[in-house]
C-alpha cells in the first residue's frame, strides 16, 4: 500500500504540525487576518488530497493566527487580479476553489476548525466544509460574495450550508452577507461549541485526538457516508450503510473492541 509520512511535509504558504496522529493546519498571516492567495489555495487542495495516503494522520485541525480564523481571499492578491482574467481564466481558478471543498469533503480523516474573530469568504467557506466547528464568542462567519457583487453560490455555499443551518437561514446569510453571530451559529447548529478564547484550542485539540484513538477506518467510512448520502434516497443509504457497516465488520478494530469488552478493558484501535 502506498503511504506518505504526513510529518515530514513542509508546505510553504500555512504553518503544518503532525502531534499524535493530529494534524494541525494554521494560516499564519495575521497582520492581514490570514487571507488566502492563489499559491496557499493550491497548496491547501493538494495536501487534502494527499492526506488519503496519509500513514500517521488521522484527524485534522484548521485554525488560524492572531485571533482570527481567515479573512478570504487576498484583495490585493487575487481579487485584483480576477478582475483582469479571461473566462478560461476564472473558471480555472474558481474550480480550483471548488476542488479544495471536494478534497475535504472526500479525504478520510475527520477535518475540526478552531475560529476566533473574522471567518469570512473563503475562510466561512472552509470552517462550513469541515466535519465539526468550534468558536470562540468573538467569532463573525460571514459569507460576503454578494458584497463584491458575486453570487452566494460559491465554492459549495448553496449545497453545504443549508444542510447544516436550514434553507432560509442560509438564504439570508448569501443573500445579504451579513455577519453570522457566535451566538446564531451555536444556535443554529452551525458551531458545535461556543468556548473561551484560552481553551479554543485545546477544545479542538481534545476532539481531535480522541478521534485519533478512535477506529480510525470506521471514522472514514462515516465520513463517506455522511457526504455521498446527500444524493440518496432512504433505500439507497441503506443499502449504502448495510454494505459499510459490514465492511467495518471484517476490521481487526471491531475485533479488538469485542475482545476488550470481553476483558473490561479499552480497547486500543490501530485503525484497520
Amino acid at each position: 500500500m502506498y503511504t506518505l509520512k504526513a510529518a515530514d511535509w513542509r508546505p510553504q504558504h500555512f504553518k503544518w504540525e503532525v502531534k499524535n496522529r493530529v494534524g494541525t493546519i494554521t494560516l499564519n498571516r495575521p497582520d492581514r487576518k490570514n487571507p488566502l492567495t492563489f499559491e496557499s489555495y493550491a497548496e491547501l487542495r493538494d495536501t487534502f488530497h494527499k492526506l488519503q495516503y496519509a500513514s500517521d494522520v488521522r484527524t485534522v485541525v484548521f485554525t488560524g493566527e492572531g485571533g482570527n480564523f481567515c479573512s478570504g481571499g487576498d484583495v490585493h492578491e487575487i481579487i485584483g487580479p480576477l478582475t483582469k482574467m479571461d473566462m478560461t481564466g476564472l473558471l480555472a481558478f474558481t474550480r480550483m476553489t471548488g476542488n479544495l471543498i471536494k478534497e475535504m469533503r472526500t479525504c478520510p480523516q475527520p477535518i475540526i476548525s478552531a475560529i476566533d474573530g473574522i471567518c469570512v469568504g473563503a475562510g466561512a467557506i472552509i470552517a462550513m466544509a469541515s466535519d465539526m466547528r468550534y468558536a470562540t464568542p468573538a467569532a463573525k462567519t460571514g459569507f460576503l460574495f454578494v458584497k463584491v457583487g458575486l453570487a452566494g453560490c460559491d465554492m459549495g455555499a448553496c449545497s453545504i450550508l443549508p444542510r447544516i443551518i436550514g434553507q432560509g437561514r442560509a438564504s439570508e446569510l448569501l443573500y445579504t452577507g451579513r455577519m453570522m453571530t457566535a451566538d446564531e451559529g451555536q444556535a443554529w447548529g452551525y458551531f458545535n461549541a461556543i468556548v473561551a478564547q484560552d481553551k479554543l484550542m485545546e477544545t479542538a485539540q481534545n476532539m481531535a485526538q480522541s478521534l485519533a484513538d478512535g477506529p480510525a477506518f470506521a471514522h472514514s467510512v462515516t465520513k463517506k457516508c455522511l457526504h455521498q448520502e446527500w444524493n440518496q434516497t432512504i433505500d439507497q443509504a441503506l443499502e449504502t450503510e448495510a454494505e459499510a457497516q459490514a465492511i467495518c465488520m471484517q476490521t481487526k478494530d471491531f475485533e479488538r473492541a469485542y475482545h476488550a469488552f470481553v476483558n473490561k478493558t479499552k480497547p486500543n484501535f490501530e485503525g484497520n
